[in-house]
């Protein structure tokens, strides 16, 4: 017979959406069939607006920066920023984790750009001090698949000549981030907010419109990349007038989310549940020595997506563990990264409360046992 730990949680909002509901909500708040209207009617376009408005005051983002919603997840939105920026000076990839080497294929494979690439192993960063800033940065700000994250931002130098990229898709809403050394940042819903994949977010800085409206790149450009019009910003783009069809559903999913982090405290309270999550796995690792975290250095490791090596686990291993903990309704989609070590990688991200994951503890035990046993 399957012996549990005691303290057996409800489901963990590993992946899941916001976990309260906002004040002064309620069911009759938009009727669903409105969700059916057009993004184009003045009730769309009022919603999309509305998102914007609402991400620009959860991340207290500055009225320099520009927002817009785009397709394509954060692939997207960093790939539409690629396509139509890059080329007028030297390019520059940061790769310590797959998607960084996604960016670096992109530069190398699809933009012939012969970038120059700076690399570090899983649960590493490179040198941050031998970036060179006459050219365009490509980075992510915390690497999702490898648990590492820039330790802040004084690294991007003030003075800088070419942009700054980053690829921030596990970052906004769990850090502070400096947006005066962001030119362009990339992010989606469905990773800190846990809300619905398909829809990208481009946050532009004012160096970036300069780049857009002096510099147009010799390559062509699909429909779904053009920022500009006649040489110019594109302003609808940051007002909610998006290139294509949005699903709706998922913007006032989006919007639910906003107003469910304002409910916490808006930045600082998303900021505090995610370093108190962090913490409450510290805890659970730094008393089980059959644990570490692959990122060894504390200034540099995630506090949202945290990869942890499994003592002598190889992928076989961590998937019976994570199958167990699946089926015993403890923990989902806790696995590694495909690419990365084998491992685990547990969200700590602010949707989820300290609690269960210091009812995590406990049930890492057991699906240890159990594949030891």
């Amino acid at each position: 017979m399957t012996s549990y730990p005691t303290a057996r949680p409800a489901r963990p909002h590993f992946s899941s959406g916001p976990c309260a509901k906002p004040p002064g909500w309620s069911p009759d708040k938009l009727f669903l069939g409105d969700l059916g209207r057009s993004h184009r009617s003045a009730l769309g376009k009022q919603r999309l607006a509305r998102c914007i408005e609402l991400m620009r005051e959860c991340l207290s983002l500055p009225d320099s920066h520009r927002i817009g919603i785009v397709p394509g997840s954060d692939t997207g939105a960093f790939e539409m920023a690629m396509w139509a920026m890059l080329g007028e000076r030297p390019v520059t990839c940061l790769a310590w984790e797959s998607f960084g080497e996604g960016w670096v294929t992109d530069a190398v494979k699809q933009l012939k750009l012969d970038p120059a690439v700076i690399r570090a192993d899983y649960g590493a960063l490179p040198d941050l001090a031998t970036v060179d800033w006459s050219s365009d940065v490509l980075f992510t700000w915390n690497g999702t698949t490898s648990g590492v994250r820039v330790p802040g931002g004084e690294w991007i130098a003030t003075d800088r000549a070419g942009l700054s990229f980053a690829d921030a898709t596990s970052a906004v809403f769990a850090y502070d981030l400096p947006w005066d050394r962001i030119d362009v940042a990339t992010f989606s819903w469905q990773k800190a907010l846990g809300g619905e994949g398909a829809h990208g977010v481009l946050i532009l800085g004012p160096r970036a419109v300069e780049r857009l409206e002096r510099f147009t790149p010799d390559r062509p450009l699909p429909k779904l990349f053009r920022l500009t019009k006649g040489g110019k910003l594109n302003e609808g783009v940051f007002k909610g007038e998006t290139i294509n069809t949005p699903s709706m559903l998922a913007v006032e999913d989006a919007i639910f989310a906003l107003e469910w982090a304002q409910s916490v405290g808006g930045l600082e309270g998303m900021i505090a549940r995610t370093d108190a999550n962090a913490a409450a796995l510290d805890r659970i690792v730094a008393t089980r020595d059959w644990l570490s975290y692959l990122a060894a250095d504390p200034a540099s490791r995630s506090k949202t997506s945290v990869c942890l090596n499994v003592a002598g686990a190889g992928w076989d291993k961590i998937k019976a563990m994570t199958k167990a903990l699946e089926g015993a309704g403890a923990a989902f989609d806790i696995a590694g990264y495909r690419d990365a070590p084998p491992g685990l990688r547990i969200w700590c991200g602010p949707t989820v409360d300290a609690a269960d994951i210091e009812t995590l503890g406990p049930w890492l035990d057991w699906a240890w046992e159990q594949v030891n046993a």
